[in-house]
């Protein structure tokens, strides 16, 4: 019977597809990097969130591994170069946290740009200052989004119904403009945007892209949102875009390094955690009670698909 090893933790829905399907299932959230591939052997497929990197290591003592399943949108934990010469067939799950995703960053948006972190504080403190927590409305500002996948087609659908111009800018699309967002150059992006939002996948060329000398060519002052990967962004340039004025505020679901205590020994974290204009969330922005449900349904659709 073909096996599938579950090492992270998924909702069960995913389980129970693929054993409707006729696979064996091992449901291992518990299991170890190193207990992982010494058993990975008698296995096709592993199912993973974020838990371990999926490598050259692993894919050698897998080899009758035909899939890695990945629950989630990103597959920057799996060495693809790897996989696509092993001829392992790579499946991942956008579709079930575009939702969540979106929402969030608006969320981070409407925050940054109404002091609601700041003013909730203040309060607390004793402080009633309505003049200092004056914010901005949306309606009219020019939203430009980096990526337009479906994190990035989620976003600007959330946007619609607070009369917004959304510009959206994919390297490697064309023609996708639609009721939501209407395809623009990087060039229209930065000249125009009141606000940016990342939504693109980490790879080789995408890693620390969000330096100074990107901010720089911004000609206006930008809400900025990164709920895609930490590691897209430089985040001392964020604080000196922040210092200058071409950040009025920061939405960072993600940081270029993520966890305790690794972000504390990181040389920018003190100044970034007293930063009244940044919110941080712990990577939760494709993380909700539905999407962790959603995914594994995507994932389990996903499978039916497969063929090898």
């Amino acid at each position: 019977m073909k096996k599938i090893l579950i090492v992270d933790d998924l909702h069960p829905a995913f389980k129970e597809r693929a054993i409707e399907m006729g696979y064996e299932v091992d449901d291992e959230p518990q299991i170890t990097r190193q207990q992982t591939i010494d058993k990975i052997k008698d296995y096709v497929g592993i199912a993973v969130r974020t838990k371990f990197r999926i490598d050259e290591e692993l894919f050698a003592a897998a080899p009758n591994l035909k899939f890695v399943a990945r629950a989630g949108a990103g597959l920057d934990n799996i060495d693809d170069k790897i996989a696509f010469e092993r001829n392992i067939a790579l499946i991942n799950a956008p579709e079930g946290n575009c939702d969540a995703v979106g929402e969030h960053a608006t969320g981070l948006l409407l925050s940054l740009m109404n002091n609601f972190r700041n003013a909730d504080a203040e309060i607390r403190n004793g402080i009633w200052d309505r003049e200092g927590n004056r914010g901005y409305e949306l309606k009219g500002k020019k939203v430009g989004i980096i990526g337009y996948g479906h994190m990035g087609q989620s976003f600007a659908k959330k946007l619609a119904g607070f009369e917004v111009d959304v510009m959206a800018y994919d390297k490697y699309k064309t023609g996708f403009s639609d009721a939501f967002a209407r395809e623009v150059s990087m060039e229209e992006i930065v000249k125009h945007s009141d606000v940016l939002s990342l939504h693109i996948p980490l790879t080789a060329e995408t890693k620390q892209m969000v330096d100074d000398e990107y901010f720089y060519h911004f000609k206006k002052p930008i809400f900025f949102i990164n709920t895609a990967r930490g590691e897209i962004v430089n985040t001392s340039a964020v604080l000196n875009a922040i210092k200058t004025g071409k950040i009025l505020g920061a939405g960072l679901d993600v940081l270029q390094t993520e966890k305790f205590p690794a972000l504390s020994e990181q040389d920018w974290y003190n100044e970034l955690k007293v930063n009244n204009k940044v919110i941080l969330t712990p990577h939760v922005g494709g993380w909700t009670f539905d999407s962790y449900r959603k995914i594994s349904e995507v994932l389990g659709e996903k499978l039916l698909n497969l063929k090898f």
